[in-house]
């Protein structure tokens, strides 16, 4: 069995749009792309080599591969490394699309009965990147197996988040957490089951708090 990690950059609000760079995904207007390298943190880089230490598979949405694959095989320089090691890796594409995955070592995924499926399969162990989309059925269907956010002091107010429309309920254990000087803040998380509900130790039995209930009950509160 595969484990399955999603690693994302969000912000102090939740947003993951864009981290990398203006140009990177634009979409509904969103205007702070390359957020992260605004701000930085040297803690963050070696999460980032732990999560990105070979063998490792990505599962990626279609519009996350569409911007790897245009940015990494051509990358040159300091970061050519990198851009040849998520060549060589795994990519498995959880698309609709019957369109070309051109990227070299790229398969398409059938929705969330292939990722279950590939999860079962022999292979390094699955990493999501970017991909918002994928989430909330990911979630859902309790298929990821960790949690690897790196957090920023930053508030975006608008963009696309990693716990949006659609993500089900649920609690999370912390594994494990570091807090870097300029205040990026990784942490770790395992799937914990269902939110725990508590009796209320004290409630109110006021008349005032009998008239709001009325109010809400008929919704005028």
């Amino acid at each position: 069995m595969r484990k399955l990690t999603g690693a994302a950059f969000v912000s102090l609000d939740g947003v993951m749009q864009a981290p990398g760079g203006p140009t990177e995904d634009p979409t509904g207007g969103f205007d702070h792309g390359g957020w992260v390298f605004g701000i930085g943190d040297d803690v963050v880089d070696p999460v980032l080599g732990r999560l990105f230490n070979p063998p490792y598979a990505l599962l990626l949405g279609r519009r996350t591969y569409d911007i790897f694959a245009a940015y990494w095989p051509f990358i040159d320089g300091e970061m050519a490394g990198m851009g040849e090691a998520l060549t060589a890796a795994e990519k498995h594409v959880v698309t609709r699309s019957d369109q070309p995955l051109d990227w070299l070592n790229s398969q398409r995924v059938d929705g969330i009965a292939g990722v279950r499926a590939l999860k079962g399969s022999d292979g390094p162990d699955l990493l999501i990147q970017g991909s918002s989309t994928l989430y909330p059925p990911l979630l859902a269907a309790g298929l990821i197996d960790e949690l690897v956010l790196m957090s920023f002091p930053v508030v975006l107010g608008t963009g696309k988040r990693l716990f949006s429309a659609g993500t089900p309920s649920g609690a999370l254990r912390l594994l494990d957490h570091q807090v870097g000087a300029k205040g990026a803040i990784v942490t770790r998380w395992e799937p914990a089951g269902p939110v725990p509900t508590v009796n209320h130790p004290h409630p109110s039995t006021s008349a005032a708090e009998a008239e709001r209930q009325r109010r809400m009950t008929e919704g005028s509160w």
